[in-house]
């Protein structure tokens, strides 16, 4: 049998166990450009449920713990591979649900339920990635508990065939067998497992090794203590995480959010079939405590005087640890917007065009699903659009839909810089959300985007050797181009790209590894090309690409 204290060793063994490969994980990425890096992403996610079940008591239920495994990896999902296997995770829980302790066909029945949750979120899935790797576990330990309802029997036979299935993935993407790796979420997802092994065989959390730890992204955001003025209507924030309770006296959390309503502002209450999320400013924090207690225990309680806080920082006061609490904003305005960038320039440019908020994040960057859903609750409007502009970043701002309940979230899949900035550019405040997001995907789609950056490994793509440090031009996300200088291949992406015929505007976005200067060379340069076209520069300050290029 399982139970919670295993689980919940389990899961921590398991975020050691891939912090200490993340790297390893990481270079099994075959395509040569940085990326969000599915190792990094896999242990940053599943390192933020280890941190919470590591508060759970012995005598916790296998329930309990995989039920909190799986609110926080949903909170803290970064990249395609963390929302997947928080799917993975979330599936766990429901099949442990009300379980004190899991036999055979309870984990066989939590492995069916990963699968078909992981299958569901995936719009054209893809043999020979982690996708089969599960599936392949979820049959074996089907099969397994039909022989013997023995638990860890069955956890054998579904690491077994996940290792035998990852083994195999090269057969099913001719990418990887030409390259000479197994699919990275794949192993990252054994890694996972062996783990939890670890603990569920030998009752031995793997530890984690000295600088293995993987450091958090940090996204800027104001402190509400910082827009704080003098005349403070509601003194106390209060923020915490209910833990709910089948025992609870009251279960609608709406009626929460009223109460909290009727004695304060900035209110947001965020829940799941598990936890639910509490922020509130008010004058009585006693009252608020009291009330959220009829919903179950509380858990990572913070309560700030928002007067003496804010006194002190008019007198340069420091606490010596600054803590940085989410903005909460009231839904007042009709259409508001989040959009996620890296670079100062970018987040000025997004500002300019209407975004109320701007996520820091892209590649090698990827935020979690908790940092957009953040930025969303800090947005004062009743709709609020996300571009994620990225597409390894799609799924974790899919994920803020159903959670931010006070308001609605429309993800707008754009998959590039210059897709968000059309979108944006195309959006017309007298129209429906539902004509929006029809018209500024259309524009979206118009825009042919390129970029220049530099290879990250050695590779192979399409016949071409990479190596390590060449420059490197992308056509909407296609390899074309392989050099040593940076201007002369902007020059051929940003050609390749326009055509006379269809197009009348680039768009040059340098980074923070290229110079205006630079910049406005290659934009002379492509004027003279194609005289009467407009050529415009922009400082979007990002890392990675030396240049942005847009053609429409």
């Amino acid at each position: 049998m399982i139970t919670g204290s295993m689980f919940r060793d389990g899961i921590i063994s398991a975020a050691n166990n891939i912090a200490n490969h993340r790297h390893d994980v990481d270079a099994l990425n075959i395509f040569p450009v940085p990326d969000g890096d599915t190792g990094t992403n896999m242990s940053m996610t599943i390192g933020a449920a280890a941190k919470e079940v590591s508060v759970l008591e012995d005598g916790c239920s296998v329930s309990e713990a995989a039920s909190k495994c799986a609110s926080a990896l949903l909170r803290g999902a970064r990249g395609n591979s963390g929302v997947i296997l928080s799917l993975i995770f979330r599936g766990f829980a429901k099949g442990f649900k009300e379980l004190e302790e899991a036999d055979g066909k309870a984990v066989a029945e939590a492995f069916e339920k990963g699968v078909n949750a992981a299958y569901k979120a995936v719009m054209k899935p893809t043999e020979g990635t982690i996708l089969t790797v599960i599936r392949k576990a979820s049959e074996a330990a089907n099969a397994k508990a039909k022989e013997e309802n023995n638990a860890m029997a069955v956890c054998a036979a579904a690491l077994d065939a996940a290792r035998e299935a990852l083994a195999k993935t090269p057969e099913q993407l001719p990418v990887l067998k030409k390259a000479g790796v197994v699919d990275a979420g794949g192993q990252g997802l054994v890694l996972i497992f062996e783990g939890i092994e670890s603990v569920f065989k030998n009752n031995g959390i793997i530890e984690s090794e000295q600088g293995s730890s993987v450091a958090t992204v940090s996204i800027p955001q104001k402190s509400a203590v910082a827009d704080a003025s003098s005349d403070i209507e509601f003194g106390y924030c209060s923020e915490f995480l209910i833990e709910r309770s089948k025992n609870a006296s009251e279960k609608d959390s709406l009626k929460l959010n009223a109460y909290l309503r009727s004695i304060g502002d900035c209110v947001v209450v965020v829940d799941d079939e598990n936890i639910i999320k509490v922020h509130v400013h008010s004058n009585e924090p006693g009252n608020v405590i009291q009330a959220a207690l009829k919903y179950g225990q509380l858990i990572n309680i913070k309560i700030d005087n928002m007067r003496y806080q804010h006194k002190n920082a008019e007198l340069g006061v420091e606490d010596g640890k600054k803590l940085i609490q989410p903005t909460v904003a009231e839904p007042e305005n009709d259409f508001g917007f989040v959009c996620v960038c890296a670079g100062e320039g970018l987040s000025e440019l997004f500002c300019e065009l209407g975004a109320d908020k701007t996520v820091s994040g892209g590649q090698t960057m990827n935020p979690s699903t908790d940092d957009i859903l953040n930025a969303v609750l800090a947005t004062p409007a009743k709709t609020v659009f996300v571009l994620p502009n990225n597409k390894n970043i799609i799924m974790a701002a899919e994920q803020t839909i159903p959670l931010a309940k006070d308001r609605t979230v429309i993800v707008l899949p754009t998959k590039t810089i210059p897709q968000g900035i059309s979108a944006m550019l195309m959006f017309d405040d007298t129209a429906s959300a539902e004509d929006n997001q029809l018209q500024m995907m259309e524009a979206a789609k118009s825009v042919e985007t390129g970029s220049i950056t530099f290879a990250a490994r050695d590779s192979d793509i399409d016949g071409k050797p990479i190596k390590k440090g060449q420059i490197m031009g992308l056509c909407n996300g296609k390899i074309k181009y392989i050099g040593d200088k940076v201007s002369e291949i902007a020059y051929r992406t940003a050609d390749k790209l326009f055509d006379i015929e269809k197009h009348s505007l680039i768009t040059l976005i340098y980074g923070e590894d290229s110079t205006e200067e630079q910049a406005q060379e290659l934009a002379d340069r492509l004027k003279e090309k194609y005289a009467g076209t407009e050529v415009t520069v922009v400082n979007g300050g990002q890392p990675i690409y030396y240049y942005i290029i847009s053609v429409e």
